[in-house]
């Protein structure tokens, strides 16, 4: 940090990082706005890469050119399907027929009660699959007679439905953190320029995220998909602005200290520098566990979240630096910092809020574990699972055109399952479908091009996302894996489903511990100690389960959604674990710098002072831009937008204003065995002995005088 703080704080250098940044800018740039060329969201993208539903879905292209998915168009007249409603079925199976060539759109099927139509069109996924899914669309509400209920339903009616959203949502995203960092930036400096320097330094950082994003894509074969390049703007901007919140509030300080804004810059970058520095690290490490989970969706997220915390590094260690030193103090007006000017913080709201706490130290901890235990308790009845039809905020075209084919056909005819066998074994493989107790129809056999292979559609009698349906594919695999000979697999969107919870299963067992001791070992070598990198992780893992019963709470009693995405814990625990030690690394880091300036019990309560404005700040900044995820129309989305959203708040305003300084003070010198301050502090020899806190000129300040991060 000494080194990199020598750069943007030179005379000469700043212009050289800035020169370099938008050279970067317009020559990536042009990149930054392909991601969507590189983003996978078939269904594959989702699933584990073993599970047997992909195998499946890969099987499947021996049967055709390309990936095919079922659009199900249902006609629906409560009062009897009429001679008109059959023909204009049946004129939409005409008019369709060129969008799918050298495919056979069989006739509309009738339902039993005489009420509805299905017509199943067999769409390509290829580039053009959204266009022939609009032209569907089009095609079934031109021709339908007055009073006739036309939806588009089935795989491909809702691929469609989530790709609308995924393609609105970069740009709704992009939009709203923007907004939202510039009028809390306008409220936390009361500055109507100050505000653009950081919101510039983040525009660096997620052009170059995105150009990371596309080339990891592209060149790597990384996953990527459309939740994890949308949650990488919410990211960028959220934990970007965190860091040059930090890093502003240790320079105005140090222009109070020094004449020459160059030198405040460089002592801003070296006092502030590491802890930013573990900051990052925590969190791109804890993202990058997630390279180890099964599904893919979650190593997307993993690498490329990872990818945009880093470029938010560089970019406020780098370019905002920079920027502010060539731009003077006059940025800050109208309260400019000026050299000489006294430092008020321990007169602050924080340092009461400190003095309180360290009254009785014992009570305030157990009072806030009692809190946050209590708000955990709505956790207990968590309810796992989304149908389809759940998984939004609205109603789409798919969702209610499955609801019309449960009303009148079997649960399972808009995505029936597929059995993939050998066709050695096909007709073993129909006899032993057909005997699985919850299959509705075996429909007609289709064979591979080498005929090598056939393929078994199988109608399920329940809806394909409910737990009945999911049994029966349950059965079905049995059932079908018993032949041999056969190497049958069972795919289609239930199998999937069930895959996907599967594999979000083992990849909590396997990430979250992993999560748990990288975080450990970069807490340990950042304090040099061992009891307060534990105690931290404790109060962490605490309030994770503390903001997922109060979010559950809300789900459940203020939105009305029908429970949580069986990802939704471990990609929650995951953010909340690398976001909210962010917290409690910048407290205790501080904390720590002055316990050796004055002591424990001074040090614990100047270092709340110190930091509680800027983290406090810092924590409504990154808790508002997730919550910018609850405007979206998918559930899921919404759910981790909330359940971040409100651990950064506990983190933020319970857990480090109140339960980490109270075990701090309640442990006493012990909170930094085994290292070198502890021994420091247990022989009553001064504390900078032996320590890594700096040259004497950076941290000498007159007792008393508390500095803010």
């Amino acid at each position: 940090m000494k080194r990199l703080a020598t750069l943007p704080g030179g005379r000469r250098a700043k212009w050289f990082v800035l020169a370099a940044w938008l050279i970067l800018a317009m020559a990536l740039g042009p990149l930054a706005g392909k991601v969507a060329d590189v983003e996978d969201n078939d269904a594959n993208a989702y699933l584990p890469g073993n599970a047997e539903a992909a195998v499946v879905n890969d099987r499947l292209e021996e049967f055709h050119t390309d990936e095919v998915l079922p659009a199900v168009v249902v006609y629906v007249r409560d009062g009897g399907i009429t001679a008109a409603d059959r023909d204009a079925a049946e004129a939409d199976r005409k008019e369709l027929a060129p969008l799918v060539p050298d495919r056979a759109i069989d006739a509309p099927a009738a339902s039993e009660d005489g009420k509805a139509l299905l017509l199943t069109v067999p769409v390509p996924y290829s580039e053009e699959f959204s266009e022939v899914l609009k032209k569907t669309r089009e095609v079934a509400d031109a021709n339908a007679p007055a009073d006739l209920q036309v939806k588009v339903a089935g795989p491909a009616g809702a691929l469609q439905d989530t790709i609308d959203v995924f393609d609105e949502l970069d740009g709704t995203l992009l939009i709203g953190s923007a907004i939202v960092v510039a009028l809390l930036l306008l409220l936390i400096y009361r500055s109507p320029v100050l505000w653009l320097v950081p919101l510039i330094a983040v525009g660096f950082a997620s052009v170059l995220s995105q150009v990371i994003t596309y080339a990891g894509g592209k060149f790597a074969d990384l996953p990527v998909d459309g939740q994890s390049s949308g949650l990488l703007t919410v990211l960028v901007f959220g934990v970007g602005t965190d860091y040059a919140l930090l890093l502003i509030a240790r320079y105005r300080e140090e222009l109070t200290r020094h004449e020459d804004r160059h030198a405040a810059m460089q002592i801003a970058l070296r006092r502030s520098g590491p802890a930013i520095l573990a900051s990052a690290g925590t969190i791109v490490i804890g993202l990058l566990c997630l390279l180890l989970a099964d599904l893919n969706s979650s190593q997307s997220l993993g690498w490329v979240g990872a990818a945009g915390v880093l470029c938010g590094f560089l970019a406020m260690v780098t370019v905002l630096p920079a920027l502010l030193v060539i731009l003077g103090r006059w940025i800050f007006w109208p309260f400019v910092p000026k050299f000489g000017q006294s430092q008020r913080a321990e007169h602050g709201g924080w340092a009461r809020i400190g003095a309180a706490v360290a009254k009785r130290p014992r009570l305030s901890w157990v009072t806030a574990t009692l809190v946050m235990g209590a708000l955990a308790l709505g956790a207990t009845g968590i309810g796992f699972g989304l149908t389809q039809s759940e998984m939004y905020t609205s109603t789409p075209d798919s969702v209610a055109g499955q609801r019309l084919v449960a009303a009148h056909y079997p649960g399972g005819s808009s995505a029936p399952a597929d059995v993939i066998a050998k066709a050695s074994a096909e007709q073993q493989v129909v006899d032993a479908v057909g005997a699985v107790s919850g299959v509705a129809e075996v429909q007609q056999v289709k064979y591979s091009r080498d005929r090598g292979l056939v393929q078994v559609p199988v109608v399920l009698a329940d809806d394909p996302d409910t737990p009945a349906a999911e049994r029966t594919v349950n059965r079905l695999r049995d059932a079908v894996h018993r032949v041999e000979g056969a190497d049958a697999k069972v795919g289609g969107a239930t199998a999937s489903a069930l895959d996907t919870q599967r594999a979000v299963s083992r990849d909590s067992r396997l990430v979250i511990p992993v999560v748990l001791a990288v975080v450990l070992l970069v807490l340990i070598a950042l304090l040099r100690a061992v009891v307060a990198p534990v105690v931290l992780l404790a109060t962490v893992v605490l309030s994770y389960f503390g903001a997922l019963g109060a979010s559950n709470l809300l789900f459940e009693h203020a939105f009305d959604w029908a429970g949580v995405h069986h990802s939704l814990p471990l990609l929650g625990f995951v953010f909340l674990v690398a976001l909210g030690i962010d917290y409690n690394i910048f407290l205790m880091t501080r904390v720590r710098e002055e316990v050796g300036l004055l002591g424990h019990e001074k040090g614990v309560q100047s270092g709340l002072a110190s930091t509680g404005a800027v983290i406090t700040s810092a924590g409504l900044v990154l808790a508002a831009t997730f919550s910018i995820l609850v405007s979206l129309p998918l559930v899921t989305m919404a759910e981790l937008g909330i359940l971040v959203g409100l651990g950064v708040l506990l983190d933020t305003f319970l857990v480090r204003t109140v339960l980490v300084p109270a075990l701090s003070l309640d442990i006493g010198k012990r909170m930094w065995w085994p290292g070198a301050l502890h021994r420091a502090l247990r022989d009553n020899a001064p504390p900078l002995s032996g320590e890594s806190q700096g040259s004497v000129a950076e941290n000498s300040h007159p007792q008393g005088e508390n500095i803010s991060l």
